[in-house]
């Protein structure tokens, strides 16, 4: 997607340890523009009629799921959490992932109210790197004997295992934009 390419290039920054710092338009402050068209493109990728929830994590990808949910015919989103909340009752399922960015391991949970074996699910997260993240929303999906439709993220470290890891367990993943190198200095995506 060229105008998410442009917009990294243009004002993301790599902080060390390498992090791809765009929180000043994806993650911390939201650019809604970028997000309608990053959603108008998730529906483009992803165009099967059957897909009646879109999954994702607290607490990044909660907002481009939420606008990009517009393009799926308002499809309800759920996500997971990281914590336990009085405001979750009942069962749940729960999976583990390690943060890559926090460097911390959380129990991540979702109701069992809101996902069964009738869904078809997408996910949509902001990013892959390792692949932990995702790795925890699928494995929910399955304890809830649900549909994988697909995977649909903003920003891929293509550099790093997340991708290949997931895609040879034959999910079907695409990226919005795959960084190849990063460097404090240089930045390359995957053509």
């Amino acid at each position: 997607m060229e105008l998410l390419k442009k917009k990294i290039l243009e004002e993301g920054r790599v902080a060390p340890g390498g992090i791809l710092k765009v929180d000043g338009f994806l993650n911390h402050r939201v650019d809604i523009a970028l997000c309608n068209e990053i959603g108008k493109e998730f529906r483009r990728i992803f165009p099967e009629k059957n897909i009646n929830k879109i999954l994702t994590m607290e607490a990044s990808g909660i907002g481009i799921a939420c606008i990009a949910a517009q393009y799926f015919d308002n499809v309800p989103v759920v996500y997971a959490k990281k914590s336990a909340s009085k405001n979750i009752d009942g069962e749940v399922y729960v999976s583990e992932v390690e943060s890559y960015t926090r460097g911390n391991t959380n129990k991540v949970i979702v109701s069992k109210r809101y996902l069964s074996k009738e869904d078809n699910i997408l996910i949509i997260d902001d990013f892959l790197a390792k692949g932990k993240a995702l790795m925890g929303l699928i494995e929910i999906i399955k304890q809830a004997d649900a549909n994988i439709v697909g995977a649909g993220i903003v920003i891929e470290k293509g550099f790093q295992s997340g991708g290949k890891i997931i895609r040879d367990m034959g999910i079907r993943l695409e990226s919005l934009a795959i960084i190849e190198n990063m460097s404090e200095n240089s930045l390359t995506f995957r053509e």
